[in-house]
């Protein structure tokens, strides 16, 4: 298989040949030297500073040179949230951090050319479209500019289909494999919470109001400050108190925004005993779709994987779920134990 090697330091070459010669086909080229194009298979490896403006137009060159190659990885800091975002912006399907993973999704990426070419069909994840409109709506907010509705709009169809046609279980154990962090949790929490509209059965709009709002739910952490939000380690109580700005009014002036989608995003913290933040509402103020989206980013939190620990077993994260009476409705629990346990 061919692998196309980008990168912004010569010394990075020697080490790229020594990991996967003679294994792959390996073509390297430095930013600013002309590439030769490889085709339309393998993959593109890109590995570059991408705080730097300058190599930033140099990567958007070559994605245009090598636009026929599908698979396109980006080595980015494993807990850089803006750095992940810039990738995906850039047109990365896949962000890796370490040596062992990019060998791990070449191997993928192999598999796949040749179950292609004997005639076997695999079906990529369905998570790359998805990736990249959370990575263009945060990159917006981030820049003081406004979000394109048909971005959230379009993640969240996707997510939809992926979970009628493959089943939660699928899309959960896809969106872990390939993401972390910020993003990561963004499609947990709506992969969640459309499995769970989809086994109670609500209709096919409330269905999609309900993604919308958890597709939208954390998107005020683009605000957060980066070392806050990707500090691998647990928050300080003044680090805390600034990430519970996160559920803010930002989305309020967005042409055609749902007002139920904005109660979903700013009160997807509040629990019916009024313990919850911003505005400590009791239950009777609690819409039923925040209900059904707090169940969903909690459990979600729960099971998804953080520097500090492991992802928790979704039995485990389903039994502290059903210990916060008082704070969640019971009678939503149990239907979203079939969720939780089975789908």
């Amino acid at each position: 298989m061919r692998v196309h090697f980008v990168t912004d330091e010569p010394g990075k070459i020697a080490a790229i040949r020594a990991m996967l010669e003679p294994r792959y086909e390996l073509f390297c080229q430095l930013l600013g030297e002309r590439g030769t194009q490889t085709g339309a298979d393998g993959a593109l490896l890109v590995d570059a500073d991408l705080r730097k403006a300058a190599a930033i137009e140099q990567i958007r060159l070559v994605m245009r040179q090598q636009k026929r190659i599908p698979e396109k990885l980006f080595v980015v800091e494993k807990h850089s949230h803006h750095l992940i975002a810039q990738a995906y912006a850039l047109g990365a399907t896949s962000v890796v951090s370490r040596s062992r993973e990019i060998a791990f999704k070449l191997a993928q990426i192999e598999v796949a050319e040749k179950a292609t070419r004997a005639g076997v069909a695999i079906a990529a994840p369905d998570i790359t479209g998805s990736a990249a409109a959370f990575a263009s709506m945060f990159a917006a907010i981030r820049d003081g500019k406004p979000i394109s509705l048909s971005d959230a709009d379009n993640a969240t169809s996707q997510i939809v289909d992926s979970i009628e046609q493959n089943g939660l279980s699928a899309w959960l154990e896809d969106v872990r494999r390939y993401h972390e962090g910020t993003f990561q949790h963004c499609l947990l929490v709506t992969g969640v919470a459309v499995g769970f509209a989809l086994e109670i059965r609500l209709a096919n709009r409330d269905v999609k109001r309900l993604g919308m709002a958890a597709t939208l739910h954390d998107i005020g952490k683009a605000r957060i400050p980066l070392p806050i939000l990707d500090k691998p380690g647990r928050l300080d109580p003044d680090e805390e108190a600034i990430m519970r700005r996160h559920p803010n009014d930002l989305l309020k002036d967005l042409p055609g925004i749902n007002p139920e989608i904005l109660d979903g995003v700013r009160h997807h913290h509040e629990y019916l005993d009024g313990s919850g933040y911003p505005d400590a509402l009791k239950a009777p103020e609690i819409s039923d779709l925040v209900r059904l989206l707090t169940i969903s980013d909690i459990f979600a939190a729960l099971i998804e994987s953080r520097p500090y620990r492991p992802a928790m077993p979704r039995e485990c994260a389903y039994k502290i779920l059903c210990g916060m009476e008082g704070r969640l409705e019971q009678s939503l629990l149990k239907a979203f134990r079939t969720v939780a346990l089975v789908a």
